[in-house]
């Protein structure tokens, strides 16, 4: 076996598992994310980790910035857009802690978001995943 170095998943390839399990959704969602911008980063901000009152930046891997579809109106013209938010690090720790494949850690974290984004109840992004498996 060759000396090859073996390096954790970049931001790079965490953002390929997270745009191949958007096209894995169904069409009627993925119809409705063209706007929402995903966004892959080591770790969440510390302005965010203390508005969502987390000590721990292994403890957040996932987050949506955003209004759901159903409280949008047509008077939101100029806001920012939706964003999906990846941390790299923490889910590379759950990773190496669940035993969980790393394309299916990352689809359960975006799936969760994008539900979040649809004002999913936790059972209907459990189905979501689901088709996204």
């Amino acid at each position: 076996m060759a000396d090859e170095a073996i390096f954790a998943p970049d931001l790079q390839a965490i953002e390929t598992l997270a745009l191949r399990a958007l096209e894995r959704l169904p069409a009627n969602f993925r119809a409705h994310l063209g706007d929402v911008v995903i966004r892959v980063e080591d770790f969440a901000d510390n302005e965010t980790l203390d508005q969502m009152e987390i000590d721990d930046p292994f403890a957040l891997t996932g987050l949506y910035s955003g209004r759901p579809l159903g409280e949008k109106s047509s008077m939101d013209s100029g806001a920012l857009p939706d964003v999906i938010h990846l941390y790299r690090r923490p889910i590379l720790d759950e990773w190496a802690e669940t035993g969980v494949s790393l394309e299916a850690l990352v689809t359960h974290v975006l799936v969760h978001e994008v539900g979040h984004h649809f004002g999913l109840s936790d059972d209907d992004m459990h189905a979501l995943e689901a088709s996204a498996g």
